[in-house]
């Protein structure tokens, strides 16, 4: 077990410096034909399962019921690059400060040694310490750990703004029937909440005394050829809610009818009836309800964050959960100018048209609003953001094996990239994978540089 506590060395070690935890070496797993298999040398330092990822400190079985391999110490391969023999390295002009414990603790020897796994101590050279914020990576642990890069471009970042909202009616479409004096409803027509009327179409016959007398009035105005008061008498029945084809039929029979015929006023559903045959209208009494589906709403409550990101006119996906494969597009008509002080969000009208009746009222439906950028933004891989939650780094390549931690600002997310809104040039290269070895490796220098200082001090 003690053989296996030290594997985690690295990683506790690089904790301790405040940086990514992360293990700089993997065990290898050579993939050989059997004639080139050697063994290994030096103590066992723990199992590996043949089939996969998986160790062990003592020996055991998979659930293949396959042995577990021994692993000893000299097949296992750091990230960390073999040091040279002493002096190698200083016969090419570069001169060796001290060496550091490859595992990532923090201990360091003046003269070469071994670990107590039997690992060579790492050797730092005088002239990677020359730029503290510049790592150097050889080209072979690059190779190993997949580091890739990319240039930040500029470019369109849209991140849809999801929420939930309601089918709601559009109360422009909605007409209410009543009448504007006091009558009887003498008979009313078959129809029941949810019928469809069409404009123009009768509803009820409706006899009233103000109407008759105001009817009477017309037809003698008419009959006495008095122009003068006819505009008068006409205006009056108006004023009672007749429409021009009624006053017209009066005025072409010259008779005072006893009931009136009370037609819709607009095509739509019935939504609600309370006429009755037989029964007393008072003035303003709701006897009919009429709406026009054809046209509905999505009222849609966004977060306060993404307020900033909706604007009117901006094109919305509506998808209900009656019909989730068949998307609906409709327009952000209006953001209302006041948040909901429990839920903190805003809400918006969506306007979209319901040709074929499937959007119900009081429906549920998943909104999606399309929004972008008003131009194209500087943007890097979101791969690419160390997050540190105070503060997001990126990692420059600088090119041969050289990489640059750098500090920048965020913006907006979407597509897979971020606004960096300063801290990079257009054009610059981070590294987009493997990031956190790189980091972690930068973290380990500073510490053992800030060690090293304080070793010369004393």
């Amino acid at each position: 077990m003690k053989d296996v506590k030290l594997l985690f060395g690295a990683a506790l070690a690089v904790a301790a410096f405040g940086g990514a935890g992360v293990v700089l070496w993997r065990a290898k797993e050579p993939v050989r034909a059997p004639t080139e298999i050697h063994a290994g040398t030096g103590p066992v330092i723990y199992y590996r399962d043949p089939d996969g990822p998986f160790y062990s400190a003592e020996p055991k079985k998979n659930a293949a019921g396959k042995d577990y391999v021994a692993v000893r110490a000299s097949e296992d391969v750091s990230f960390e690059d073999k040091p040279p023999a002493p002096g190698h390295q200083e016969s090419r002009g570069r001169r060796i400060r001290y060496y550091r414990n490859p595992m990532g603790l923090p201990d360091t020897s003046p003269v070469p040694k071994k670990d107590p796994m039997g690992m060579d101590y790492v050797p730092v050279y005088e002239d990677e310490t020359q730029d503290a914020s510049t790592v150097v990576i050889s080209a072979t642990k690059l190779q190993k750990t997949g580091v890739r890069s990319e240039p930040v471009q500029r470019r369109m970042i849209a991140a849809p703004v999801r929420a939930s909202g309601r089918v709601d009616f559009d109360p422009r479409r909605m007409s209410v029937v009543s009448l504007r004096f006091e009558g009887f409803v003498e008979s009313v027509e078959k129809f029941a909440e949810g019928d469809y009327v069409r404009k123009g179409q009768p509803l009820m016959r409706i006899y009233g005394p103000d109407l008759s007398n105001a009817a009477a009035e017309y037809v003698a105005v008419l009959n006495a050829h008095s122009s003068a008061r006819i505009e008068g008498a006409r205006r009056r029945l108006v004023n009672l809610g007749l429409d021009d084809a009624m006053i017209a039929a009066i005025a072409r029979s010259r008779r005072v009818p006893r009931v009136i015929t009370w037609p819709a006023p607009q095509d739509g559903h019935v939504i609600e009836r309370k006429a009755l045959s037989g029964m007393r209208a008072a003035p303003g009494e709701m006897l009919f309800r009429i709406v026009d589906h054809s046209v509905v709403w999505v009222l849609a409550d966004i977060p306060e964050r993404d307020v900033e990101s909706v604007a009117a006119g901006q094109t919305a996906i509506i998808r209900t959960r009656s019909y989730p494969d068949r998307p609906i597009k409709g327009r952000i008509a209006l953001i209302y100018p006041h948040l909901n002080m429990e839920t903190r969000t805003a809400r918006v009208r969506i306007e979209l048209p319901n040709t074929e009746g499937l959007l119900l009222g009081d429906m549920y439906a998943d909104v999606e609003i399309e929004t972008g950028g008003k131009g194209k933004v500087l943007a890097a891989p979101e791969s690419a953001i160390i997050d540190a939650g105070k503060r997001q780094v990126l990692l420059l390549d600088k090119g041969e094996g050289r990489f640059e931690p750098r500090q920048v600002k965020i913006g907006r997310h979407g597509d897979g990239y971020a606004e960096i809104e300063s801290g990079v040039a257009e054009g610059d290269r981070v590294v987009t994978s493997a990031n956190f070895l790189i980091d972690a490796e930068s973290n380990l220098k500073a510490a053992l540089e800030a060690l090293d200082h304080g070793e010369a001090g004393k």
